[in-house]
């Protein structure tokens, strides 16, 4: 926090870009920001305007210009709405296998790992290192079922600057969910993630609200109806956040279907988890139906287009999405993408673009290679995803250089002043089984050893961090 906190009540000198709206990228050159007090932007003059000269003179005469060294650029932080905190550990690996092996065989077998807190400090913290060093400044995180490790996770961003948005993960369904990594019942589902918001908001060091938590089913397939139930109507209640995955695959599309006889949006919204604040990730198999149905709800999509080239058999139409008015974000998905920089979420989301617009079968002559004609974006629209559309999604004032008058905030109800009281909701004195446990004991033999991954998280991770900072200094100029 030393490094924000050095910035409250300074103005910076600096020149850069941001793309406020899309489409349009707005060149900054020798612009003057000023920062208040509270770290938001006070006012911002570009060279020519009148007062420009006269705040420049005021700040340098009292000490709290700020220049950016020769070189650098000033870019707002970039929003990446889509990353698994726990998988960090197997980044890029296992990506050959399908996704319901790769959950299984991998995924949640690491995941189990997290009941260890020393574990989950030295993951977590090397992951939220590695995020800022390129320049990820707010993260939407699912975190596992363990409630402690779910708490450390927001308590790491918090320690170390990061305006993070962290969801204990819902996942309850004994059919899909192994017996050693599982909420106990719907019940323990709802009321840990119940217990997380009354953590988050009454932690005393998160006064400016930079660290929300989130209600985070993981997906349809892992939860049971009443959980599903259960933390809708939480979110209703609490105005809260919600982020899960929406029509990601073939494999989970058509259990989605099976199951409730319904896609996954018209699903999710008939569990109340479609509204104004859910982010929903992939969303390749959304039909032009659930797209409207999204924007009519307010939510947003997630794209992954890292992730989505490994696991979803399907492109998501970006363009078409945007120019229909959904709010569509930028994630990498971490692990299901191989990478962690939000610099390459934004080139390959490009180059899907392409590939979406012009069909991939050179066997076929052009016009019967099954494009979808009119789908190519450039980089205003993925710099604008990554940033300010990050924003919009989380409904946040953040992701462009903006004066804010004052942070929106909802009006508190009955469940915000019985969090800020201590007392539990009223659907916790309902009589539950699975009292008191936190997470279902860990006993598997493949369990206790050293995770083959662990290693990636030692010594190398400062250099790893100099490395990605680097390379996001230096791929500007190729993204533009």
């Amino acid at each position: 926090m030393a490094e924000l906190k050095h910035l409250r009540g300074k103005t910076i000198l600096a020149s850069g870009f941001h793309a406020p709206e899309r489409g349009k990228i707005d060149v900054l050159s020798e612009v003057l920001i000023a920062v208040g007090t509270d770290g938001r932007i006070a006012s911002m003059h570009r060279a020519g305007d009148s007062g420009y000269e006269a705040a420049k003179r005021t700040a340098a005469e009292s000490g709290t210009l700020e220049r950016l060294p020769a070189g650098t650029y000033l870019l707002p932080g970039f929003v990446d709405t889509h990353i698994h905190a726990p998988q960090y550990p197997q980044l890029g690996a296992a990506l050959d296998v399908p996704l319901e092996v790769w959950l299984q065989k991998h995924t949640f077998p690491l995941e189990a790992r997290y009941a260890d807190l020393l574990f989950a400090r030295r993951a977590y913290g090397a992951l939220v290192d590695d995020l800022l060093a390129a320049g990820t400044t707010t993260a939407l995180y699912y975190a596992t079922v363990h409630s402690d490790a779910t708490r450390l996770l927001a308590d790491l961003c918090l320690e170390k600057g990061q305006r993070a948005l962290v969801g204990k993960v819902a996942m309850d369904h004994p059919d899909q969910c192994p017996d050693y990594y599982r909420d106990a019942s719907a019940e323990e589902s709802i009321r840990g993630t119940a217990d997380l918001f009354q953590y988050v908001r009454g932690n005393p060091d998160n006064g400016e609200g930079r660290v929300l938590a989130v209600v985070t089913p993981r997906f349809i397939p892992s939860c049971t109806d009443g959980a599903l139930r259960g933390l809708g109507a939480l979110a209703r209640e609490l105005g809260a956040h919600v982020q899960t995955h929406c029509s990601e695959g073939d494999w989970e599309h058509r259990f989605v279907l099976d199951r409730c006889g319904a896609t996954d949006a018209e699903s999710l919204d008939g569990f109340g988890l479609l509204g104004r604040r859910s982010v929903l990730g992939h969303g390749t198999h959304l039909t032009d139906a659930n797209l409207d149905l999204i924007k009519a709800r307010g939510a947003a999509v997630s794209h992954c287009p890292l992730s989505n080239a490994y696991f979803s058999a399907a492109v998501f139409p970006l363009r078409a999405a945007l120019e229909k008015g959904v709010h569509v974000a930028l994630g990498t998905d971490i692990s299901g993408g191989p990478a962690a920089s939000i610099f390459d979420a934004m080139r390959q989301a490009i180059a899907l673009s392409r590939v979406l617009e012009s069909g991939v079968d050179a066997s076929r002559p052009p016009e019967e290679r099954g494009g979808r004609p009119g789908s190519r974006i450039d980089f205003r629209d993925a710099f604008y995803a990554a940033t300010a559309g990050g924003g919009v999604a989380l409904d946040l004032p953040i992701g462009a250089f903006k004066r804010r008058d004052g942070r929106r905030r909802r009006r508190p109800g009955p469940a915000d002043r019985r969090l800020q009281a201590g007392l539990p909701l009223r659907r916790d004195r309902r009589r539950r089984r699975g009292r008191g446990r936190l997470h279902p004991p860990l006993g598997r033999a493949g369990l206790r050893g050293r995770h083959p991954a662990e290693d990636r998280l030692h010594d190398g991770s400062a250099e790893h961090r100099r490395r990605l900072g680097r390379r996001a200094a230096g791929q500007i100029d190729q993204l533009l």
